[in-house]
């Protein structure tokens, strides 16, 4: 039925009657499922009028430009149930089937999409995007998307690494560039542009910004093709990446950890940084529910392995060694492996004896005289407690700030090796 008819035909006792008997039936059903009806569909126009009023009904539906006042849990009584016809404005009103809800979704013009993308955006602080999809670098909120059919959206074909902008510099930047593209070879994914290009490219978008105090994060993907599981119709693969702005507060209360449940990755994947963090996700929010600030993975032959997104170090030996569980199944941490060297100086000042890489039990870790995490997210982080265990005294420990001071020192005014310079 077109609109033009339906229109001519909204007070027609017949029609009336018809959807009055249907939605008498629907209402009957679903009267003890109040709380489902509470959406209502706004329409304008024209009135159907009904011989008398449904419970839990207005007594009035509007049929012309689709503007039925309806409520939205009601389901039809029969298997086909009714459809009203789509208008001009692009919506369809229906309920179609006996586990179908009715919905009015608007057709949205591009200019639509992009007003509500940027109210989506507001707040984020996303200052600059490149995309090698368009070619170009944008600083408009609305306009940092992918598209659906890169398979790192929909396959999880994809690798990411991440820098800190520092008083506008890039720490580490080129540790991390060159871990990422280790992961990039192992995750099969070729490269759209050399390595000098994308560190021009990650620099310009940086510049771009304006950003002084913020992250860089960027990722290699199988690129857009279609919806299938080998990337063999992407044309070409792709690289992302945005900038925003983020406040590095140092924090050195000692925090809790807990052994996490969460199956740990296998080395094939856990030595990868791809885009698949599902498990360490549900490590975290398990940490979290448990009251902790982050969990620790174990491996299977029971030496400590990582947490979810950081590196973990403990100081044995009567404060005098500081040990890092082995890089060989987990991820390569480029600011635990910084740290290492950074040790070094503690150890010609003698605070330390030596620096170590080595399998370490869960045992070993509970009974360390320190404890610490290791990331770009959380820089060097004390631990006081592991599971219901008490980290020594459950006091912060001097060389874990020590470490941090040194960490803290080398991001502001380390060597140029660390430290990229961003011309704005």
């Amino acid at each position: 039925m077109s609109p033009n008819l339906l229109e001519k035909e909204a007070h027609a006792p017949k029609l009336a009657q018809s959807i009055y008997n249907a939605l008498t039936t629907a209402a009957s059903r679903y009267e003890n499922h109040s709380n489902q009806f509470s959406s209502l569909f706004q329409m304008s126009s024209r009135f159907v009028s009904f011989p008398e009023s449904i419970t839990g009904f207005l007594s009035e539906l509007s049929v012309n430009n689709c503007t039925l006042r309806f409520l939205s849990g009601a389901q039809c009584s029969s298997g086909r149930g009714l459809r009203f016809p789509r208008t001009r404005r692009g919506r369809t009103l229906m309920c179609s089937g006996s586990n179908s809800h009715s919905w009015n979704v608007p057709v949205l013009s591009s200019n639509e999409v992009v007003e509500r993308l940027k109210l989506v955006g507001e707040g984020k602080q996303l200052l600059a995007m490149y995309s090698s999809v368009v070619g170009g670098i944008t600083t408009d909120p609305a306009a940092m998307v992918l598209p659906l059919d890169d398979h790192m959206v929909h396959r999880g074909h994809g690798v990411f690494d991440t820098a800190m902008i520092i008083n506008g510099h890039l720490y580490e930047l080129d540790q991390h560039l060159d871990r990422i593209l280790r992961s990039a070879s192992m995750a099969k994914i070729p490269l759209p542009f050399d390595r000098e290009t994308i560190r021009k490219i990650l620099i310009q978008t940086v510049s771009v910004s304006g950003c002084r105090y913020g992250s860089l994060r960027y990722w290699l993907s199988a690129g857009p093709g279609d919806f299938s599981l080998s990337p063999s119709h992407c044309p070409k693969p792709s690289l992302y990446a945005i900038v925003y702005q983020k406040d590095f507060n140092v924090d050195r209360i000692g925090v809790k950890v807990v052994t996490s449940s969460v199956p740990i990755k296998p080395p094939e994947f856990a030595t990868v940084k791809s885009v698949n963090y599902l498990p360490n996700a549900l490590s975290q929010m398990e940490a979290e529910a448990k009251g902790a600030f982050a969990g620790i993975w174990v491996d299977n032959d029971g030496f400590i392995a990582e947490g979810p997104n950081m590196n973990v170090a403990f100081v044995v030996n009567g404060g005098r060694e500081l040990v890092m569980p082995r890089f060989d199944n987990v991820l390569s941490g480029c600011t635990a492996r910084r740290t290492i060297t950074l040790a070094e100086q503690l150890v010609r000042k003698g605070m330390l004896k030596s620096v170590r890489v080595m399998d370490m039990t869960v045992e070993d870790g509970k009974n360390a005289d320190e404890m610490m995490l290791l990331g770009s997210g959380v820089l060097v982080k004390p631990v006081i407690q592991w599971d219901e265990e008490v980290i020594a005294d459950g006091k912060e420990g001097h060389i874990t700030n020590a470490l941090l001071d040194l960490l803290l020192e080398d991001m502001s005014s380390g060597p140029p090796s660390v430290r990229v310079l961003v011309p704005y």
